[in-house]
C-alpha cells in the first residue's frame, strides 16, 4: 500500500502504510499481500471519521461519492422489482435483458455502427465497475506478465495484477494528466507486456484522452499484440468536446481492438448509484464465458432488483439527469479550480472530465502525505496524498468536488489557510 494512507496516531492523522499482517507477525505471500491491506478508500473514509466521532469538524472532500440522489425513477424501479419479488438468483453474468439493454446503451453512447454493435453475449454484468476489471485481469494476466498502468492511476489496478501473479509497469501521464507519455508508453512495451491499461475520464486527474491520442495507443497495442483494459466509468462526466447524450472517446470505436479489448463501465458515477452496486464489462465473447466461471465462484451474480432498476438507468429518457448532473459538476469544478488556482504555490489542471481535482503542491517543499495530514489534522478538512495514486503523483493532492458548493467553499477556505501557513 502506498505510504500515504491515513491512520490516528497520538490524537492526530499520520499518512502511513496499514497492514494487519504486522499485528500477527506473519509474512502473507507476496502475491496476495496486498488484500492484507486496508483499501484506499476504506482506509481514508476510518480515518478521517475517526476526529468526527470524536467530535471534531471534519469537511469530507477525499472520496469520489455523489451527494446528488439516484434519480427517483430508478429507485421506484428498484423498490417495484423487491415488491415484486424479484429477489431470486439470476445468471452469472446478469440477466439478459439487461445485457441486452447495456448492449444498446454502450452501442449508442460510443455512437458504434451496426457491424460494430455490441452484443449482449460480450457483457458480463457485476456489483459494480470494480469486479468487471478484477475479474478481467484474473482471467488475463498470468504469474510474470507485465501490464501497464497510468502514472498516477486507480490503486486498484495494481492490485488486480498482484493478485493475478503479474508485474505491474507505470507509465507517466503529462502534467496535464489527460494522456500517456506516448515516448514513455513505447519504451515500456516487451515481450511480456500482456495488457494496457486505459482511464479515460482518469481518476485522480480528471484528464480526457483524445480520439487521436486513443488511437496511439491502440497502435502500440495492436504492435506488440496485447490486451487493453479500457476503465470508462467516468465516461458520460465530460464537460466538453462531446454532445448530448454520447460517452467520451472509446477505445471501442476501433474495430482492430475489439478481439483483444475489454471496456469496463458502471451505474454508481453517472447515476448517483454508488451503494447499489452495478456494473458492467464489455469483452471478447470467448472471455466473457471464462469471467463468468470466476464470477460463478466468487459472487455468484449480482442482486436481481439491482439489475431491474438498472434497466430504468440505460434509457435515453435519463440523459436529461445526466446533463443536469454534469452541468451542475461543472459549475462546482469552476469554482474549485479558480480558487485553487488563487492560492500562492498552487497548480491546478482544470479537469475535462470525472469530478476531481489533482492539483500541484510541490512548491511547498514537503511530501504530499505530510500536507494532507496537516490539512486534515490542523485546518480540519479531508483530501488524498498524491503518493496513494503513484510515484509520479507524488507533491500533488486529490479533492473530489461531488459537495455542494458552500461545503467546498468551506472545505477550500481550510485548505487554503493551512497551504498560507506552510509559507511562513
Amino acid at each position: 500500500m502506498a505510504a500515504g494512507l491515513l491512520r490516528p496516531r497520538g490524537g492526530g492523522a499520520v499518512f502511513v502504510c496499514l497492514s494487519p499482517v504486522h499485528a500477527v507477525r506473519r509474512q502473507p505471500a507476496p502475491r496476495f499481500a496486498c488484500l492484507f491491506r486496508a483499501a484506499l478508500t476504506l482506509c481514508a473514509l476510518r480515518v478521517t471519521h475517526a476526529p468526527q466521532r470524536e467530535g471534531k469538524d471534519i469537511v469530507h472532500l477525499e472520496i469520489g461519492q455523489p451527494d446528488l440522489p439516484t434519480p427517483a425513477a430508478i429507485v421506484a424501479a428498484g423498490v417495484a422489482a423487491l415488491e415484486g419479488g424479484n429477489t431470486k438468483y439470476t445468471s452469472p453474468s446478469g440477466t439478459l435483458e439487461l445485457r441486452q439493454a447495456i448492449a444498446d446503451y454502450t452501442t449508442r453512447t460510443r455512437g458504434l455502427g451496426a457491424c460494430e454493435a455490441v452484443d449482449p453475449d460480450e457483457v458480463v454484468v457485476g456489483p459494480g465497475c470494480k469486479p468487471g476489471i478484477f475479474m478481467s485481469i484474473l482471467a488475463v494476466v498470468g504469474a510474470g506478465d507485465e501490464v501497464i498502468i497510468p502514472d498516477p492511476g486507480f490503486p486498484s489496478y495494481a492490485n488486480a495484477i498482484t493478485v493475478a501473479g503479474g508485474v505491474t509497469v507505470r507509465v507517466p501521464l503529462t502534467s496535464e494528466g489527460d494522456a500517456f507519455e506516448l515516448d514513455a508508453l513505447r519504451s515500456a512495451v516487451t515481450p511480456k507486456t500482456k495488457m494496457i491499461v486505459v482511464n479515460s475520464p482518469g481518476n485522480p486527474t480528471g484528464g480526457m484522452m483524445s480520439m487521436e491520442h486513443l488511437r496511439e495507443i491502440g497502435k502500440v497495442a495492436l504492435d506488440c499484440g496485447c490486451w487493453v483494459m479500457s476503465d470508462e466509468i467516468y465516461s458520460r462526466l465530460v464537460y466538453e468536446g462531446v454532445e448530448p447524450g454520447m460517452a467520451s472517446p472509446s477505445l471501442l470505436s476501433i474495430p482492430e481492438l475489439r478481439p483483444k479489448l475489454i471496456m469496463a463501465d458502471g451505474f454508481s458515477k453517472t447515476w448517483c448509484m454508488t451503494g447499489w452496486r452495478l456494473g458492467w464489462a464489455v469483452m471478447p465473447k470467448a472471455l466473457a464465458e471464462r469471467v463468468s466461471l470466476l464470477v460463478v465462484h466468487c459472487f455468484g451474480c449480482t442482486a436481481s432488483f439491482t439489475q431491474t432498476a438498472g434497466l430504468t438507468a440505460l434509457g435515453p429518457a435519463l440523459d436529461e439527469h445526466i446533463e443536469g448532473m454534469v452541468a451542475e459538476y461543472r459549475t462546482r469544478r469552476d469554482f474549485v479550480c479558480q480558487t485553487l488556482n488563487a492560492m500562492p504555490g498552487v497548480r491546478c489542471p482544470v479537469p475535462k472530465g470525472a469530478f476531481y481535482a489533482f492539483f500541484d503542491v510541490t512548491s511547498f517543499g514537503l511530501p504530499s502525505a505530510e500536507i494532507a495530514s496537516r490539512i486534515l489534522d490542523d485546518g480540519g478538512c479531508a483530501v488524498l496524498p498524491g503518493a496513494d495514486f503513484g510515484t509520479a503523483a507524488e507533491g500533488y493532492l486529490r479533492i473530489s468536488y461531488v459537495s455542494s458548493v458552500p461545503v467546498l467553499k468551506e472545505g477550500l477556505q481550510r485548505i487554503g489557510t493551512v497551504l498560507a501557513g506552510l509559507n511562513k
